[in-house]
């Protein structure tokens, strides 16, 4: 009862964003908008202050980046894979492109920040510990502002009726079923976690400041830890694969993005892939970052 209870406050806060938006004041949405960019870094704050308490309880803690590593690498490949299949069978051709290596190294210069406010984090709960001192801060409270603040973002995301075609719902089907599938491959090198709870890992589509959270309350801090590091690496993945394949296999590159396809990503889409493929990365990560708290929070709930 107390899963669903959370599952519920989820997407309530998600719905109020949603329906809010334009209905608030515009200083007050122009402020929420000036905190989001920023506000997943103090997400990973506080989550790092979380893991840093998991990490003293582990024997191995190496384990959790070995398994997160992997998970992220399969599901990646396996979404970009099952993409390619699925539009192969449409009878679709590889396109062209160019890339910028500019712009390759300012994205990765942006999710080095994430793993600065990972270190920043763990760094003040090892300090404060020091001192005899625990820190806390309530992650799950501040995931239900992020929730919120996601809804208002997607109200306003410049999504075109034209657009949902069935061929383009193929790419974030794609993600889904190739994630599935990558969970699959992965139980068969980490037998020491269950396939169920790799499935749900799986379906974070790199949507790493929730995850990490909602299957820290759901399951375990073990398993929460797995989230958050999976998830940051499959978005490191995602511009990889934008970069060195996504200007001949763009659809697939954008479904091996997942939910970050509309935000993160989205600027190497439009440099690697194309304005013609931008309709396809917004609704993809669309419809995965929606799915990304509910599937998540489902799974990790049975």
């Amino acid at each position: 009862m107390q899963s669903f209870w959370l599952i519920f406050q989820l997407l309530i806060c998600l719905a109020l964003g949603f329906v809010l938006a334009r209905r608030l004041p515009k200083w007050l949405e122009r402020l929420a908008f000036q905190i989001l960019p920023y506000f997943t870094y103090i997400l990973l704050i506080a989550i790092a202050i979380e893991f840093s308490t998991t990490l003293h309880s582990i024997a191995e803690p190496w384990q959790i980046l070995n398994h997160a590593a992997l998970l992220a690498v399969m599901t990646s490949i396996s979404a970009f894979v099952c993409c390619y299949i699925l539009f192969k069978l449409l009878g679709y051709q590889p396109s062209h492109g160019k890339v910028s290596m500019s712009l390759v190294s300012k994205s990765f210069i942006n999710i080095s920040y994430a793993f600065i406010a990972l270190a920043l984090g763990y760094g003040l709960a090892e300090l404060s510990s020091s001192f005899d001192y625990t820190l806390h801060i309530s992650t799950w409270n501040l995931l239900l502002v992020f929730m919120f603040l996601i809804g208002l973002d997607l109200a306003y995301s410049p999504l075109d009726r034209s657009w949902l075609n069935w061929q383009i719902l193929l790419v974030p089907l794609g993600c889904i079923l190739g994630s599935i599938i990558g969970a699959f491959v992965t139980a068969y090198f980490v037998p020491s976690i269950q396939l169920k709870d790799l499935i749900m890992l799986s379906q974070g589509y790199g949507f790493y400041s929730m995850t990490g959270i909602v299957v820290t309350e759901l399951k375990n801090a073990h398993l929460g830890s797995i989230a958050l590091m999976n998830d940051l690496f499959r978005e490191i993945f995602a511009i990889v694969f934008m970069y060195i394949i996504g200007w001949r296999y763009p659809r697939s590159a954008i479904s091996s993005a997942g939910a970050t396809a509309m935000d993160v990503t989205l600027p190497m889409v439009k440099q690697a892939c194309g304005n013609d493929f931008i309709p396809h990365a917004m609704v993809s990560g669309f419809i995965l970052s929606v799915l990304a708290p509910i599937v998540v929070s489902v799974l990790a709930a049975l």
